[in-house]
């Protein structure tokens, strides 16, 4: 394949610009770095046991968990690649506690980056696809430090967001709100090319993802959806279907946008102090514009997630989305409520994975 044959993703954004002739061109110089980062976090991860890079570091993160030589890796090269180009005015990391500062001889730019930078690293040491999150937001106050409350922005103001997954290729997904568009990392040329432009998720499907061994602890609007998908088509829903769980928020998202379906990690009573396990910024909210810009659903459960106002850097939310249709159906079900207390009881929903009081 000629490098003419197919279009780059500095052609991509150089078409995309031309609709936007009052732009500086900030925002592509912030895209540039992300994809540049991703670039070389794909050879880190490819390179893994050849150079050390697998197991765990000596330190944990924010949350607790225990981090991954990789992950401390991708949060370096994201920062070191994005500090100095003039573009951002600050950067969160799931890896971090606080933002982060930019020294003091770098210009602020107009932009806040946010990012997982490498999510799934759980599954770094089996081989199992990963990647990398990102949300960028308009600092409401360009040039100058940001205060951290700058970054708790409703993902509806999210400007672009995307990801990049590292599998048997490595590929950027990508929105700045007008569709969603994939582009496939050439070794050869180490240039990423468009393969996908405008990916829609079908409204319909037939497969759904959850980690059932947190069944025990699931909401009932949970448990009763996901007993209709396992009856199949002997039951209320008339149709089988598949279930999946990859234990990476990436891949799970690649799947959906690919072929359709319907995520689930919802919020549950195994920790009753928690409302959710994901991060609302650097997870939740670059993924759910994603799925929105693609044509499907992204909700806590009970309402659209983008229009959750945050209420800290790290807070954690229960997360749905997928095809339009299924997440429709799931937040249905949680305000219908918990059927089991109907007042007649013969007709009442069971589950499957019902808890006992």
């Amino acid at each position: 394949m000629l490098l003419t044959d197919k279009t780059t993703f500095t052609e991509f954004l150089i078409e995309a610009r031309r609709n936007h002739p009052e732009a500086r061109g900030d925002l592509n110089g912030v895209l540039h770095s992300v994809a540049t980062a991703c670039k070389a976090i794909s050879r880190a991860v490819a390179h893994g046991s050849l150079a050390d890079l697998l197991g765990n570091a000596e330190a944990s993160n924010v949350h607790g968990e225990r981090q991954k030589k990789l992950d401390l890796i991708a949060n370096d090269i994201f920062i070191r690649l994005n500090e100095n180009r003039g573009y951002v005015a600050g950067m969160a990391s799931e890896e971090l506690e606080e933002p982060y500062r930019l020294p003091p001889a770098y210009e602020r730019g107009k932009y806040l980056l946010l990012f997982d930078p490498l999510d799934g690293s759980s599954n770094i040491d089996v081989n199992v696809s990963v990647g990398s999150i990102f949300s960028i937001l308009r600092a409401p106050k360009a040039g100058i430090d940001p205060d951290d409350e700058d970054f708790l922005q409703p993902g509806a103001q999210q400007v672009a967001a995307g990801y990049a997954i590292y599998g048997p290729s490595t590929m950027l997904v990508l929105t700045t709100g007008a569709g969603v568009h994939a582009f496939t990392l050439d070794p050869l040329l180490g240039e990423f090319i468009l393969s996908h432009r405008g990916l829609r998720i079908p409204d319909e499907t037939h497969e759904f993802a959850i980690n059932a061994s947190n069944s025990r602890f699931w909401e009932y609007p949970v448990q009763r959806y996901v007993d209709e998908c396992l009856k199949g088509s002997s039951g209320a829903r008339g149709k089988d279907f598949n279930m999946r769980w990859i234990a990476s928020l990436v891949a799970e998202t690649h799947r959906i946008l690919m072929r359709g379906g319907v995520f689930m990690y919802p919020r549950d009573n195994k920790s009753p102090s928690a409302n959710g396990r994901l991060r609302l910024t650097y997870e939740c909210n670059p993924i759910s514009l994603l799925i929105e810009q693609a044509g499907g659903r992204a909700s806590t459960g009970y309402k659209r997630m983008l229009d959750v106002q945050p209420d800290g850097l790290h807070q954690k939310i229960g997360f749905v989305f997928g095809s339009s249709a299924e997440v429709e159906r799931i937040e249905r079900y949680h305000h219908e409520g918990d059927m089991r207390d109907s007042e007649q009881p013969l007709f009442a929903q069971r589950g499957l994975f019902r808890t006992t009081a």
